[in-house]
């Protein structure tokens, strides 16, 4: 998304070339493709590669889009208004993830050497006065985030791009990093129910031709290991007494309630990542009774398939037609903490201070 980061461009034309050309000879790659549906954008920011006329390890103007806009601080934000307006390719994403079920994604950029997870942005619900924005799946993103990381040729040992920054096992909180306002990450973890981090593959953002091989060598293992991911957790579908799918009803793991629900697609179906252990799932059909399933869940990854748990309403008889059941994109965690101010005694303190800001399937 930032055109002058061309290291995650070429690594993608790379990987589509390595799986066609694998499948039907690799075992594990047919494995994967007969039960993963995979898409491909190799760049979101066109316009911004085009501009990028002389290379340069730092920067340069083919970051910002046509409009001079940064398309990785576009999106709605989850804490604050971001007063920005959308871009032609944001609002193009943001259709797509509306339109497909993804379940697990990967941002490519340039500049480090880190797998970074969400929040970028924080609160003070989400720990932001500790400097670390958690989610309610902070354990699975770090999993997500190291898994890249440990298969990686270098990323796993942290050493960062100068000596004055490094990221033990190679992996960051967005936060802990450095705040970001409006990111694709934290969009498509909040609105999107899709897993995604953010992949720092080169501490320069433009090399020279001749490294793009090793770039590609360096990047391979993570990138398949990191795609089996999509298959932790447990899927299902929840259907009527009929068979029918019921759209838009909300499926969560209990204890990891989102701030905009995570609900079925039209087919009825529903995705969760979870690492394996024991989990309630909650199914809610609005203006019916929740139903709760306790699971085991097993480490699935190798065997390409999430553990199956569908739910069937016997009390549900006329089929459920889809509905728009998105989340207003507003801040809801500012909301959220309106919400909880709202019930905690209120602490007045006058402080007097001079603040200096620096910066599938």
């Amino acid at each position: 998304m930032h055109g002058d980061e061309t290291v995650g461009r070429e690594i993608l034309l790379h990987l589509i070339d390595f799986l066609v050309t694998s499948y039907g000879r690799d075992p594990v790659i047919t494995r994967l493709l007969n039960n993963t549906r995979i898409h491909i954008m190799p760049t979101m920011n066109p316009d911004g590669f085009e501009a990028t006329k002389m290379p340069d390890c730092y920067y340069t103007r083919g970051r910002y889009n046509r409009n001079g806009e940064d398309l990785n601080r576009n999106f709605p934000d989850a804490f604050e208004n971001n007063s920005v307006r959308i871009q032609p390719e944001t609002r193009a994403v943001m259709d797509w993830i509306k339109k497909e079920t993804f379940v697990l994604s990967a941002n490519l950029h340039g500049g480090a050497l880190v797998a970074s997870y969400t929040f970028d942005n924080g609160n003070p619900v989400t720990g932001s006065l500790e400097g670390y924005s958690k989610s309610p799946d902070d354990d699975v993103f770090i999993h997500l985030a190291r898994t890249y990381s440990s298969n990686h040729a270098s990323m796993y040992k942290g050493t960062g791009c100068d000596s004055r920054q490094t990221f033990p096992e190679g992996i960051t909180n967005g936060y802990s990093w450095y705040q970001l306002e409006g990111g694709m990450q934290d969009y498509n973890y909040v609105w999107g129910q899709c897993f995604e981090i953010t992949l720092e593959l080169s501490c320069c953002k433009y090399p020279p031709e001749n490294q793009l091989e090793k770039f590609w060598r360096d990047n391979r293992v993570a990138l398949i290991e990191y795609i089996k991911q999509v298959h932790l957790g447990v899927k299902g579908q929840v259907i009527d007494k009929n068979g029918n799918p019921i759209p838009n009803a909300i499926v969560e793991a209990e204890g990891r309630s989102h701030v905009c629900p995570y609900r079925t697609n039209e087919q009825g179906e529903y995705f969760l990542l979870l690492l394996p252990g024991t989990y309630v799932i909650n199914a809610t059909v609005p203006g019916f009774k929740s139903m709760l399933k306790t699971v085991e869940i097993p480490d699935n990854t190798g065997n390409f398939s999430a553990l199956k748990q569908d739910f069937s309403f016997p009390e549900v008889s006329d089929k459920i037609t889809s509905r728009v059941a998105s989340c207003p994109k507003i801040p809801l965690y500012q909301e959220l903490t309106r919400a909880s101010a709202a019930v905690k005694p209120t602490v007045h303190v006058l402080v007097l201070m001079t603040v200096m800001l620096v910066i599938f399937k």
